[in-house]
């Protein structure tokens, strides 16, 4: 796999850094105000979706899945049997077949790949150096990279694909009696390589490119190991009929998203054998994960936007790099202990307001802190005076 790359250097004046700096301030003010809506809105939809999931915990009906009932028609059930389709799917253009429920088609192309690594010095006088590495390799990656990007494109160029990534889904899909909802069918990601037999009718070219079988893959080349730009390599993936578990509002033979009370769709599939309380279960931890996951992007936001806040104090004192190094970590320490208590307060507020007995006693350990943080800062003032 070769690889070629190349240093570009810029230098930015102290005077351009203030400005960039001073104009941060407005998107930095702006990302520490979108943070605030954004913790309370989190905390108020886990609520809400941990109820709706109580809720559904408590109404969900089991039904066997071999028959349809009507007395059930409207009601959030549970079922487990397997998902099967009539017919083979066939991808057209290379005369591939097999009777699974989905299958994918991946176009690899073997093309220049441009990466960037940035190192940024620091110079007396508040200007700033940075140095980009642009590196080229080859490798191989689904579809085209667009290569009027790189910033040697003329040298590194990726040619058009004679052929594209495709998928293909049976229709209908039946579990027992019933049949699944496109929602549902979007679910199914159960995917296992499928190997191209020997024996396959493959086409002998695909745009005047002649067509070739190699471990269970096809290729695009004259020699697949030694390949060249250019060359293609597909493969195939596939949803076999297997046993799913489903939780849904029952519509007819088919299914509907079910709606809680507080606003939540509940509408699963899981491959595999699962109860419905194991179902629940699986969708109450993914809701803690998401809380979570949301509550430190919100966070990270504020803190960033604080950051962009003081940046300009730190630019200021670049005119002695150390200076300014040293400015950095302070702001950013203030930017952090700013950034926690804040939005730890928010989520307390929304906390209070969904959940009152949690939110309540977290209100005050942020109040603490954030007094902690003024009387450090009073005394810090006091012993420079």
């Amino acid at each position: 796999m070769s690889e070629d790359s190349f240093t570009e250097s810029t230098t930015t004046g102290w005077f351009s850094r203030i400005g960039g700096a001073i104009k941060g301030i407005i998107v930095g003010l702006i990302m520490v105000v979108v943070a605030f809506p954004v913790l309370f809105w989190n905390e108020g939809r886990a609520v809400k979706t941990r109820k709706d999931l109580n809720q559904g915990t408590k109404e969900f009906v089991h039904v066997e899945a071999a028959t349809v009932d009507s007395a059930n028609e409207g009601k959030l059930i549970h079922l487990t049997g397997t998902a099967t389709a009539n017919g083979e799917l066939m991808d057209g253009d290379l005369n591939v077949k097999s009777a699974a429920l989905v299958m994918k088609r991946t176009v690899e192309m073997y093309q220049w790949k441009e990466s960037s690594e940035t190192k940024t010095k620091k110079k007396l006088g508040g200007s700033e150096q940075k140095d980009v590495t642009y590196s080229y390799k080859k490798t191989w990656a689904e579809g085209r990279i667009d290569s009027s990007k790189f910033k040697k494109s003329s040298e590194y160029s990726n040619p058009s694909l004679p052929i594209k990534s495709s998928s293909w889904t049976a229709s209908p899909i039946s579990v027992g009696g019933f049949t699944l909802s496109d929602d549902l069918v979007g679910k199914l990601q159960k995917y296992s390589p499928l190997a191209i037999d020997e024996k396959a009718e493959l086409p002998k070219k695909i745009a005047d490119r002649k067509v070739k079988l190699k471990s269970g893959s096809i290729y695009l080349a004259k020699k697949p190991n030694d390949p060249k730009v250019g060359d293609v390599r597909i493969s195939y993936q596939v949803v076999l009929p297997a046993a799913v578990s489903i939780v849904s509002q029952q519509k007819g033979q088919s299914f509907v998203p079910f709606t809680g009370k507080s606003g939540t769709t509940i509408n699963m599939l899981m491959d595999g054998e699962h109860s419905g309380a194991e179902m629940f279960e699986s969708a109450q931890q993914s809701n803690k994960t998401m809380t979570w996951i949301l509550r430190v992007v919100g966070f990270v936001v504020m803190f960033m936007g604080f950051s962009l806040i003081f940046k300009p104090l730190s630019v200021v004192a670049d005119v002695l790099p150390i200076a300014g190094t040293v400015v950095g970590v302070g702001t950013g320490i203030v930017a952090f202990l700013l950034a926690a208590p804040l939005s730890l307060i928010t989520i307390s507020i929304a906390w209070i307001f969904y959940r009152p007995l949690i939110g309540i006693p977290l209100l005050l350990v942020a109040c603490v802190g954030i007094f902690f943080l003024i009387k450090k800062v009073s005394a810090y003032k006091k012993s420079k005076t």
